[in-house]
């Protein structure tokens, strides 16, 4: 997926005409379905999105070389960024029309690395999603183990138009 460069900069919370009258979990079946792209985010990090329900996402991926840090392990960003992305797609999926989000903060629990080239299973579950902030909490496990790799948590803003 080629990414065209930013010549001016983008109002990182204004919500994309086009996407204005759908919720958050219409536009995450669309993205399921392949209606809409999927983010560049996933597609240059080697995960895609698996599952949405209300208040609920999953995410697979499997690490690869490109994905270790200096000592040959799976780098901390690519837990936190997989984490991350299935913690606020849960918080997503419970937006209304127009709404829009985006991380506040994340906390990562690494509990184990994670083997190169084994499929995992990021989950995470909305916890409470308001006028203003969304609250969730997720996992990574082993599809192949049912190892649990890392948890996380996130507080996310929530902006509605008006």
């Amino acid at each position: 997926m080629n990414v065209a460069p930013v010549s001016e900069p983008i109002n990182p919370l204004a919500m994309p005409e086009s996407l204005a009258s759908l919720s958050g979990l219409q536009i995450l079946e669309k993205m399921l379905t392949g209606a809409l792209p999927p983010p560049p985010i996933s597609v240059s990090m080697g995960f895609t999105l698996h599952a949405i329900n209300e208040g609920w996402a999953e995410f697979r991926g499997t690490p690869g070389r490109k994905d270790t840090n200096p000592m040959g392990t799976v780098h901390g960003g690519w837990y936190g960024t997989l984490l991350d992305s299935a913690m606020a797609c849960a918080v997503m999926s419970k937006l209304g029309p127009g709404q829009n989000h985006t991380t506040l903060e994340y906390k990562v629990n690494i509990i184990r690395p994670i083997p190169i080239g084994m499929e995992i299973s990021a989950t995470a579950n909305a916890d409470h999603v308001g006028r203003s902030t969304g609250i969730a909490h997720g996992s990574i496990v082993g599809l192949v183990d049912g190892r649990i790799y890392a948890t996380g948590s996130t507080t996310c803003i929530v902006v509605t138009p008006g």
